[in-house]
């Protein structure tokens, strides 16, 4: 089949790259328009943009699929089928019925759990042992096509959202050409979704990546890997100044420490938590590098009773065990 192929992160490189060394062709590629990023500010491709390029295949990069020179261009690429992986702009209805077998998107979560943006990370934060990734077509609701297919992953005990997603991105890749391969065989065939089992997964800010030191230390672990690498964990240093976490280790046995007091060691960094602790790992210092949290406690030498968070402790009342029912 003729493919126009939209995507733009890197999580959607793969299922590119599988669908050029299928019996599929990719006549052009569909990405977000560059941005400028890094220190430089330096004009940047998206990577599916960038390894497009790389194989010559022509790069679509419109701000919006409403802009009629966009729809003209995409019509007449006269395709059969746009396979779709993360591309992050709205597919207005009436380019839907273009290609002859429709939008086909791989998403990142066993429909219909977890629609919407950020599946991975909720999945993460929900504390579920088992995700997955579904192709479906595009409809008008989001994320609410019939399903061509699914396939299942284990959630590891430490994964953050970046382990999971770069599985969940190779294994994807596949199922993506299986359904494609289907589709022109006609032997495949969507399933309407079912009612029951619905949740969404709403794109992730930077206020969702704080961590709530009064949540129990399972809580906070989920939280803070669910956010590895993106947006990125935080909380707050007693001058306001903003400390990144990498993902943290609980440990329920320390429980002589308030939720954000910390406890600093020539080997660790504890940190209470509203049951148990847990220990830091990686922190990353306002406008400096990651580093241990053993190595930036050496150098920051926090003093005894140091409180992380103070500014986004629980609300007056609230008891730890309500709180961390509502988060888990």
């Amino acid at each position: 089949m003729r493919l126009l192929f939209a995507g733009s992160p890197a999580p959607a490189v793969p299922s590119l790259e599988a669908l050029l060394a299928s019996r599929h062709e990719v006549v052009a590629v569909l990405s977000r328009p560059d941005a400028r990023v890094g220190r430089g500010r330096t004009l940047t491709p998206s990577p599916v943009a960038a390894a497009a390029r790389a194989h010559g295949i022509p790069v679509l990069t419109p701000r919006t699929l409403r802009d009629d020179a966009a729809r003209a261009e995409i019509a007449a690429l006269d395709v059969d089928a746009a396979p779709v992986v993360a591309y992050g702009v709205l597919v207005p209805p009436d380019l839907l019925a273009v290609p002859r077998h429709g939008w086909v998107n791989l998403h990142f979560s066993v429909l219909p759990a977890w629609r919407g943006a950020a599946p991975v990370q909720h999945a993460l934060m929900a504390g579920d042992e088992v995700t997955g990734a579904s192709t479906f077509r595009l409809e008008e609701g989001l994320d609410t096509g019939p399903v061509f297919g699914t396939l299942t992953e284990v959630v590891r005990p430490r994964d953050t959202s970046g382990d999971l997603l770069d599985r969940l991105a190779v294994a994807g890749a596949e199922l993506l050409v299986r359904t494609l391969d289907g589709i022109e065989d006609g032997a495949l065939a969507p399933v309407p979704q079912p009612a029951d089992g619905v949740s969404h997964a709403p794109k992730l800010g930077p206020e969702d990546a704080r961590v709530r030191w009064w949540h129990p230390a399972h809580v906070v672990d989920r939280r803070v890997r669910g956010c590895t690498p993106a947006p990125g964990a935080w909380t707050t240093l007693p001058d306001g100044a903003r400390l990144g976490l990498g993902p943290v280790v609980p440990v329920p046995d320390v429980t002589d420490l308030a939720p954000g007091e910390l406890r600093a060691t020539k080997q660790e960094v504890l940190v209470g938590t509203g049951s148990g602790a847990v220990r830091l790992g990686e922190v990353v210092p306002t406008g400096r590098r990651p580093m241990t949290a053993a190595d930036w406690a050496r150098g920051a030498r926090p003093a005894a009773g140091t409180v992380l968070g103070v500014d986004g402790r629980a609300p007056s009342g609230a008891s730890a065990g309500a709180v961390a029912g509502e988060a888990s």
